[in-house]
């Protein structure tokens, strides 16, 4: 097989490392990936440096054997490759590349007072998450590694750097480190200067633009795979190196590349175990607590509405419902039981038939929790069936993203002329499209390929790089070469969901003190 024209894209998603090789015509050849949690360390949300490597590895392993399945023959080379992964987070390296602290991820909750000092300080809103505020609440705790940071990235521009030895990433992924300039598509000039100005103040010696990486757009080359990178995610020395691959993103504009959402007035909204909604505009928006600006791979600016936590508890549940199966002597597969249990949420009563759950496993920035306490509250007179149940989890999934998609579409009147999903919770037909479809009062669309989500962008965005013709723009790209004849299914609101999805959240914001007085009340236990 010729493989000097197919893509391969990577992705270190919350849960799962998925890697995708497609051909020319950007279908999916074969496939791997690698389950993996992140764990709770002393306070921080991580997943440890051999967690990160093991999962790279065995990802691509899982990768080449379904590519010798399917074909028979070993995977050698591919003609462009990229790297992506979730965003946000904190990374910091010595001059060697040596990890200074551990890796910081996006769930984390404990940048409050570096987030608010730094949105003041520069004028936009700066999330939690973002690296920044990362870098800045360690210089407010004085830790110690912070006098020898050398370099701070994400977590897919560190994957980047072992594969092509290059300190680079995307405009996407870079967006969400530190504010970006529509005009320059790097970083904002007149807020780096700002910031220096209070480096100096606390008395640091290094400079911001020297420790972030260098930014690019999508279609630009950004290293090749290099001997010792390809040895990195193939030890057995099949794979070749000389690949050249492409920026860096992060799993928001994966999410946008995978669903032909990068043209202004388009939105995505991708649901896993975190949720997010990205909605390209014409211009910025003015600053709001609850809302990211960030950019799609091509450098246009997006309002992003993020929720740390989506399918997380439900997951849990299922895993409860498979072991009591293995405990009644039938064993049913995670896959079946989600499909299942999906189906039967659309039976249920359309507002949840008085019962709540609270589903965060993190804090969550919209409804300004530090923290979260899974919670599940019924009424006494309430059915209390299955149905009901799994329809009030999943309507609890797209509860906290429906209060910053309403700031977006009635405060600040954002037109959105199509919203496409994708990603875990919509892979059962109808079932997670139907319930956002409901909380958006909007159509939803879901493409074929919805399932594979990030790692299949990243391979798109590969095939950009690679196929491109001279001022051939990304959103020309997906349109005409992409997705001109993919297959998509359109699922209109219905009414009797809509109104059952604002009675729902009418409870769901009425107890949100009750959620804040369980994470003073219940304690984490260490």
């Amino acid at each position: 097989m010729d493989l000097s024209n197919t893509t391969l894209g990577i992705e270190l998603g919350s849960t799962r490392i998925k890697a995708v090789l497609t051909d020319h015509r950007h279908r999916p050849l074969a496939s791997g990936a690698y389950s993996w949690e992140s764990v709770c360390e002393q306070g921080i949300w991580t997943y440890s440096w051999e967690a990160i490597h093991t999962g790279v590895r065995a990802c691509f392993q899982a990768l080449k054997e379904d590519f010798f399945r399917r074909y028979h023959e070993p995977l050698r080379t591919a003609g462009a490759m990229g790297v992506s992964a979730m965003m946000h987070g904190y990374l910091a390296f010595d001059k060697s590349w040596q990890p200074l602290a551990p890796f910081r991820t996006w769930r984390n909750t404990c940048t409050g007072p570096a987030a608010e000092a730094l949105s003041a300080l520069l004028g936009c809103n700066i999330p939690q998450r973002w690296s920044i505020a990362h870098l800045y609440q360690a210089m407010l705790n004085g830790e110690a590694h912070v006098e020898r940071i050398a370099h701070l990235t994400t977590l897919a521009g560190y994957v980047h750097h072992l594969l092509t030895g290059e300190n680079v990433l995307g405009v996407g992924d870079a967006s969400g480190m530190f504010p970006i300039s529509d005009n320059t598509l790097c970083y904002d000039a007149q807020k780096l200067k700002l910031f220096e100005q209070r480096r100096q103040q606390m008395g640091y010696d290094w400079q911001l633009a020297a420790l972030l990486p260098a930014v690019l757009p999508a279609g630009e080359q950004a290293g090749t795979l290099c001997a010792r990178g390809a040895a990195f995610l193939d030890p057995s020395g099949e794979f070749q190196p000389g690949i050249p691959l492409c920026p860096p993103e992060g799993d928001a504009g994966t999410g946008m590349t995978a669903t032909n959402s990068v043209r202004v007035h388009t939105g995505n909204v991708s649901a896993g175990t975190s949720a997010f909604a990205m909605l390209v505009t014409d211009h910025p928006l003015a600053p709001h607590r609850e809302i990211d600006m960030v950019t799609t791979p091509d450098g246009k600016p997006v309002a992003m509405v993020h929720c740390n936590t989506c399918t997380a508890d439900i997951n849990a549940w299922v895993r409860l419902f498979c072991e009591f199966s293995a405990l009644m002597g039938t064993k049913v597969s995670p896959e079946d039981a989600f499909d299942r249990l999906f189906r039967l949420a659309l039976e249920g009563q359309p507002d949840g038939g008085g019962l709540l759950s609270f589903n965060c496993l993190a804090g969550e920035g919209i409804t300004g929790l530090d923290a979260g306490r899974p919670l599940f509250v019924r009424t006494p007179d309430a059915a209390f069936s299955l149905a009901d149940f799994m329809r009030a989890h999943m309507m609890s999934a797209l509860a906290t993203l429906k209060l910053g998609l309403d700031l977006l579409i009635r405060q600040e009147g954002l037109r959105i002329d199509r919203l496409t999903a994708h990603g875990g919770f919509f892979k059962t037909p109808a079932a997670g499209q139907r319930l956002l479809a409901a909380a958006v009062n909007a159509p939803v669309s879901v493409l074929e390929t919805a399932g594979e989500g990030g790692p299949y962008g990243m391979a798109l965005l590969s095939a950009y790089m690679l196929r491109r013709q001279q001022g051939e723009t990304l959103p020309d790209y997906l349109e005409k070469r992409v997705f001109s004849d993919a297959q998509v299914v359109t699922i209109q609101p219905d009414s009797a969901d809509v109104t059952g999805f604002l009675e729902y959240l009418a409870r769901y914001t009425a107890m949100l003190p009750v959620q804040a007085q369980c994470v003073q009340s219940f304690p984490a236990q260490r």
